[in-house]
């Protein structure tokens, strides 16, 4: 699948690192570095622009290191881009650690798979067909 892209940071587009990979990382495009303190959010741009074909996103998710190693993760996990966003791909990033975190230019931030999705159109009906949970909701299992 091709898609367009608008590259106007200063590393080269995203890639996918391994044959088998599902996300590509995104990179943080700044001037100057950023001081991400504990608890604290910030949107990182990216410099990328992209166009996705009709029936796909982009989801923004975080990078297993970064979260497990330093405690940074992407905010609203995934985070999508609709097809029709034309502006700038950014990463709202959180610290979940005690620690101040810093982002330098072409910092590797968070990962980006595109995947295909449906749109729903609501059936309004009276009663929905038994099923073996039923309404059991949170913790149904009791695992």
């Amino acid at each position: 699948m091709q898609v367009k892209i608008i590259n106007r940071s200063h590393h080269p587009v995203p890639r996918y690192e391994t044959p088998l990979s599902a996300g590509m990382d995104l990179r943080a495009n700044i001037d100057t570095p950023i001081v991400l303190r504990p608890l604290e959010r910030k949107l990182i741009p990216t410099g990328i622009f992209i166009a996705l074909p009709e029936g796909y996103e982009a989801q923004v998710r975080p990078r297993s290191g970064l979260a497990l190693k330093k405690g940074i993760t992407v905010l609203n996990s995934p985070g999508t881009i609709d097809a029709d966003y034309r502006g700038e791909v950014g990463v709202i990033l959180v610290n979940l650690s005690q620690e101040d975190f810093l982002i330098s230019d072409g910092d590797r931030i968070a990962q980006m798979v595109i995947s295909r999705f449906e749109q729903a159109e609501w059936v309004c009906v009276e009663t929905l067909d038994e099923t073996e949970r039923g309404t059991g909701g949170f913790g149904h299992s009791g695992v």
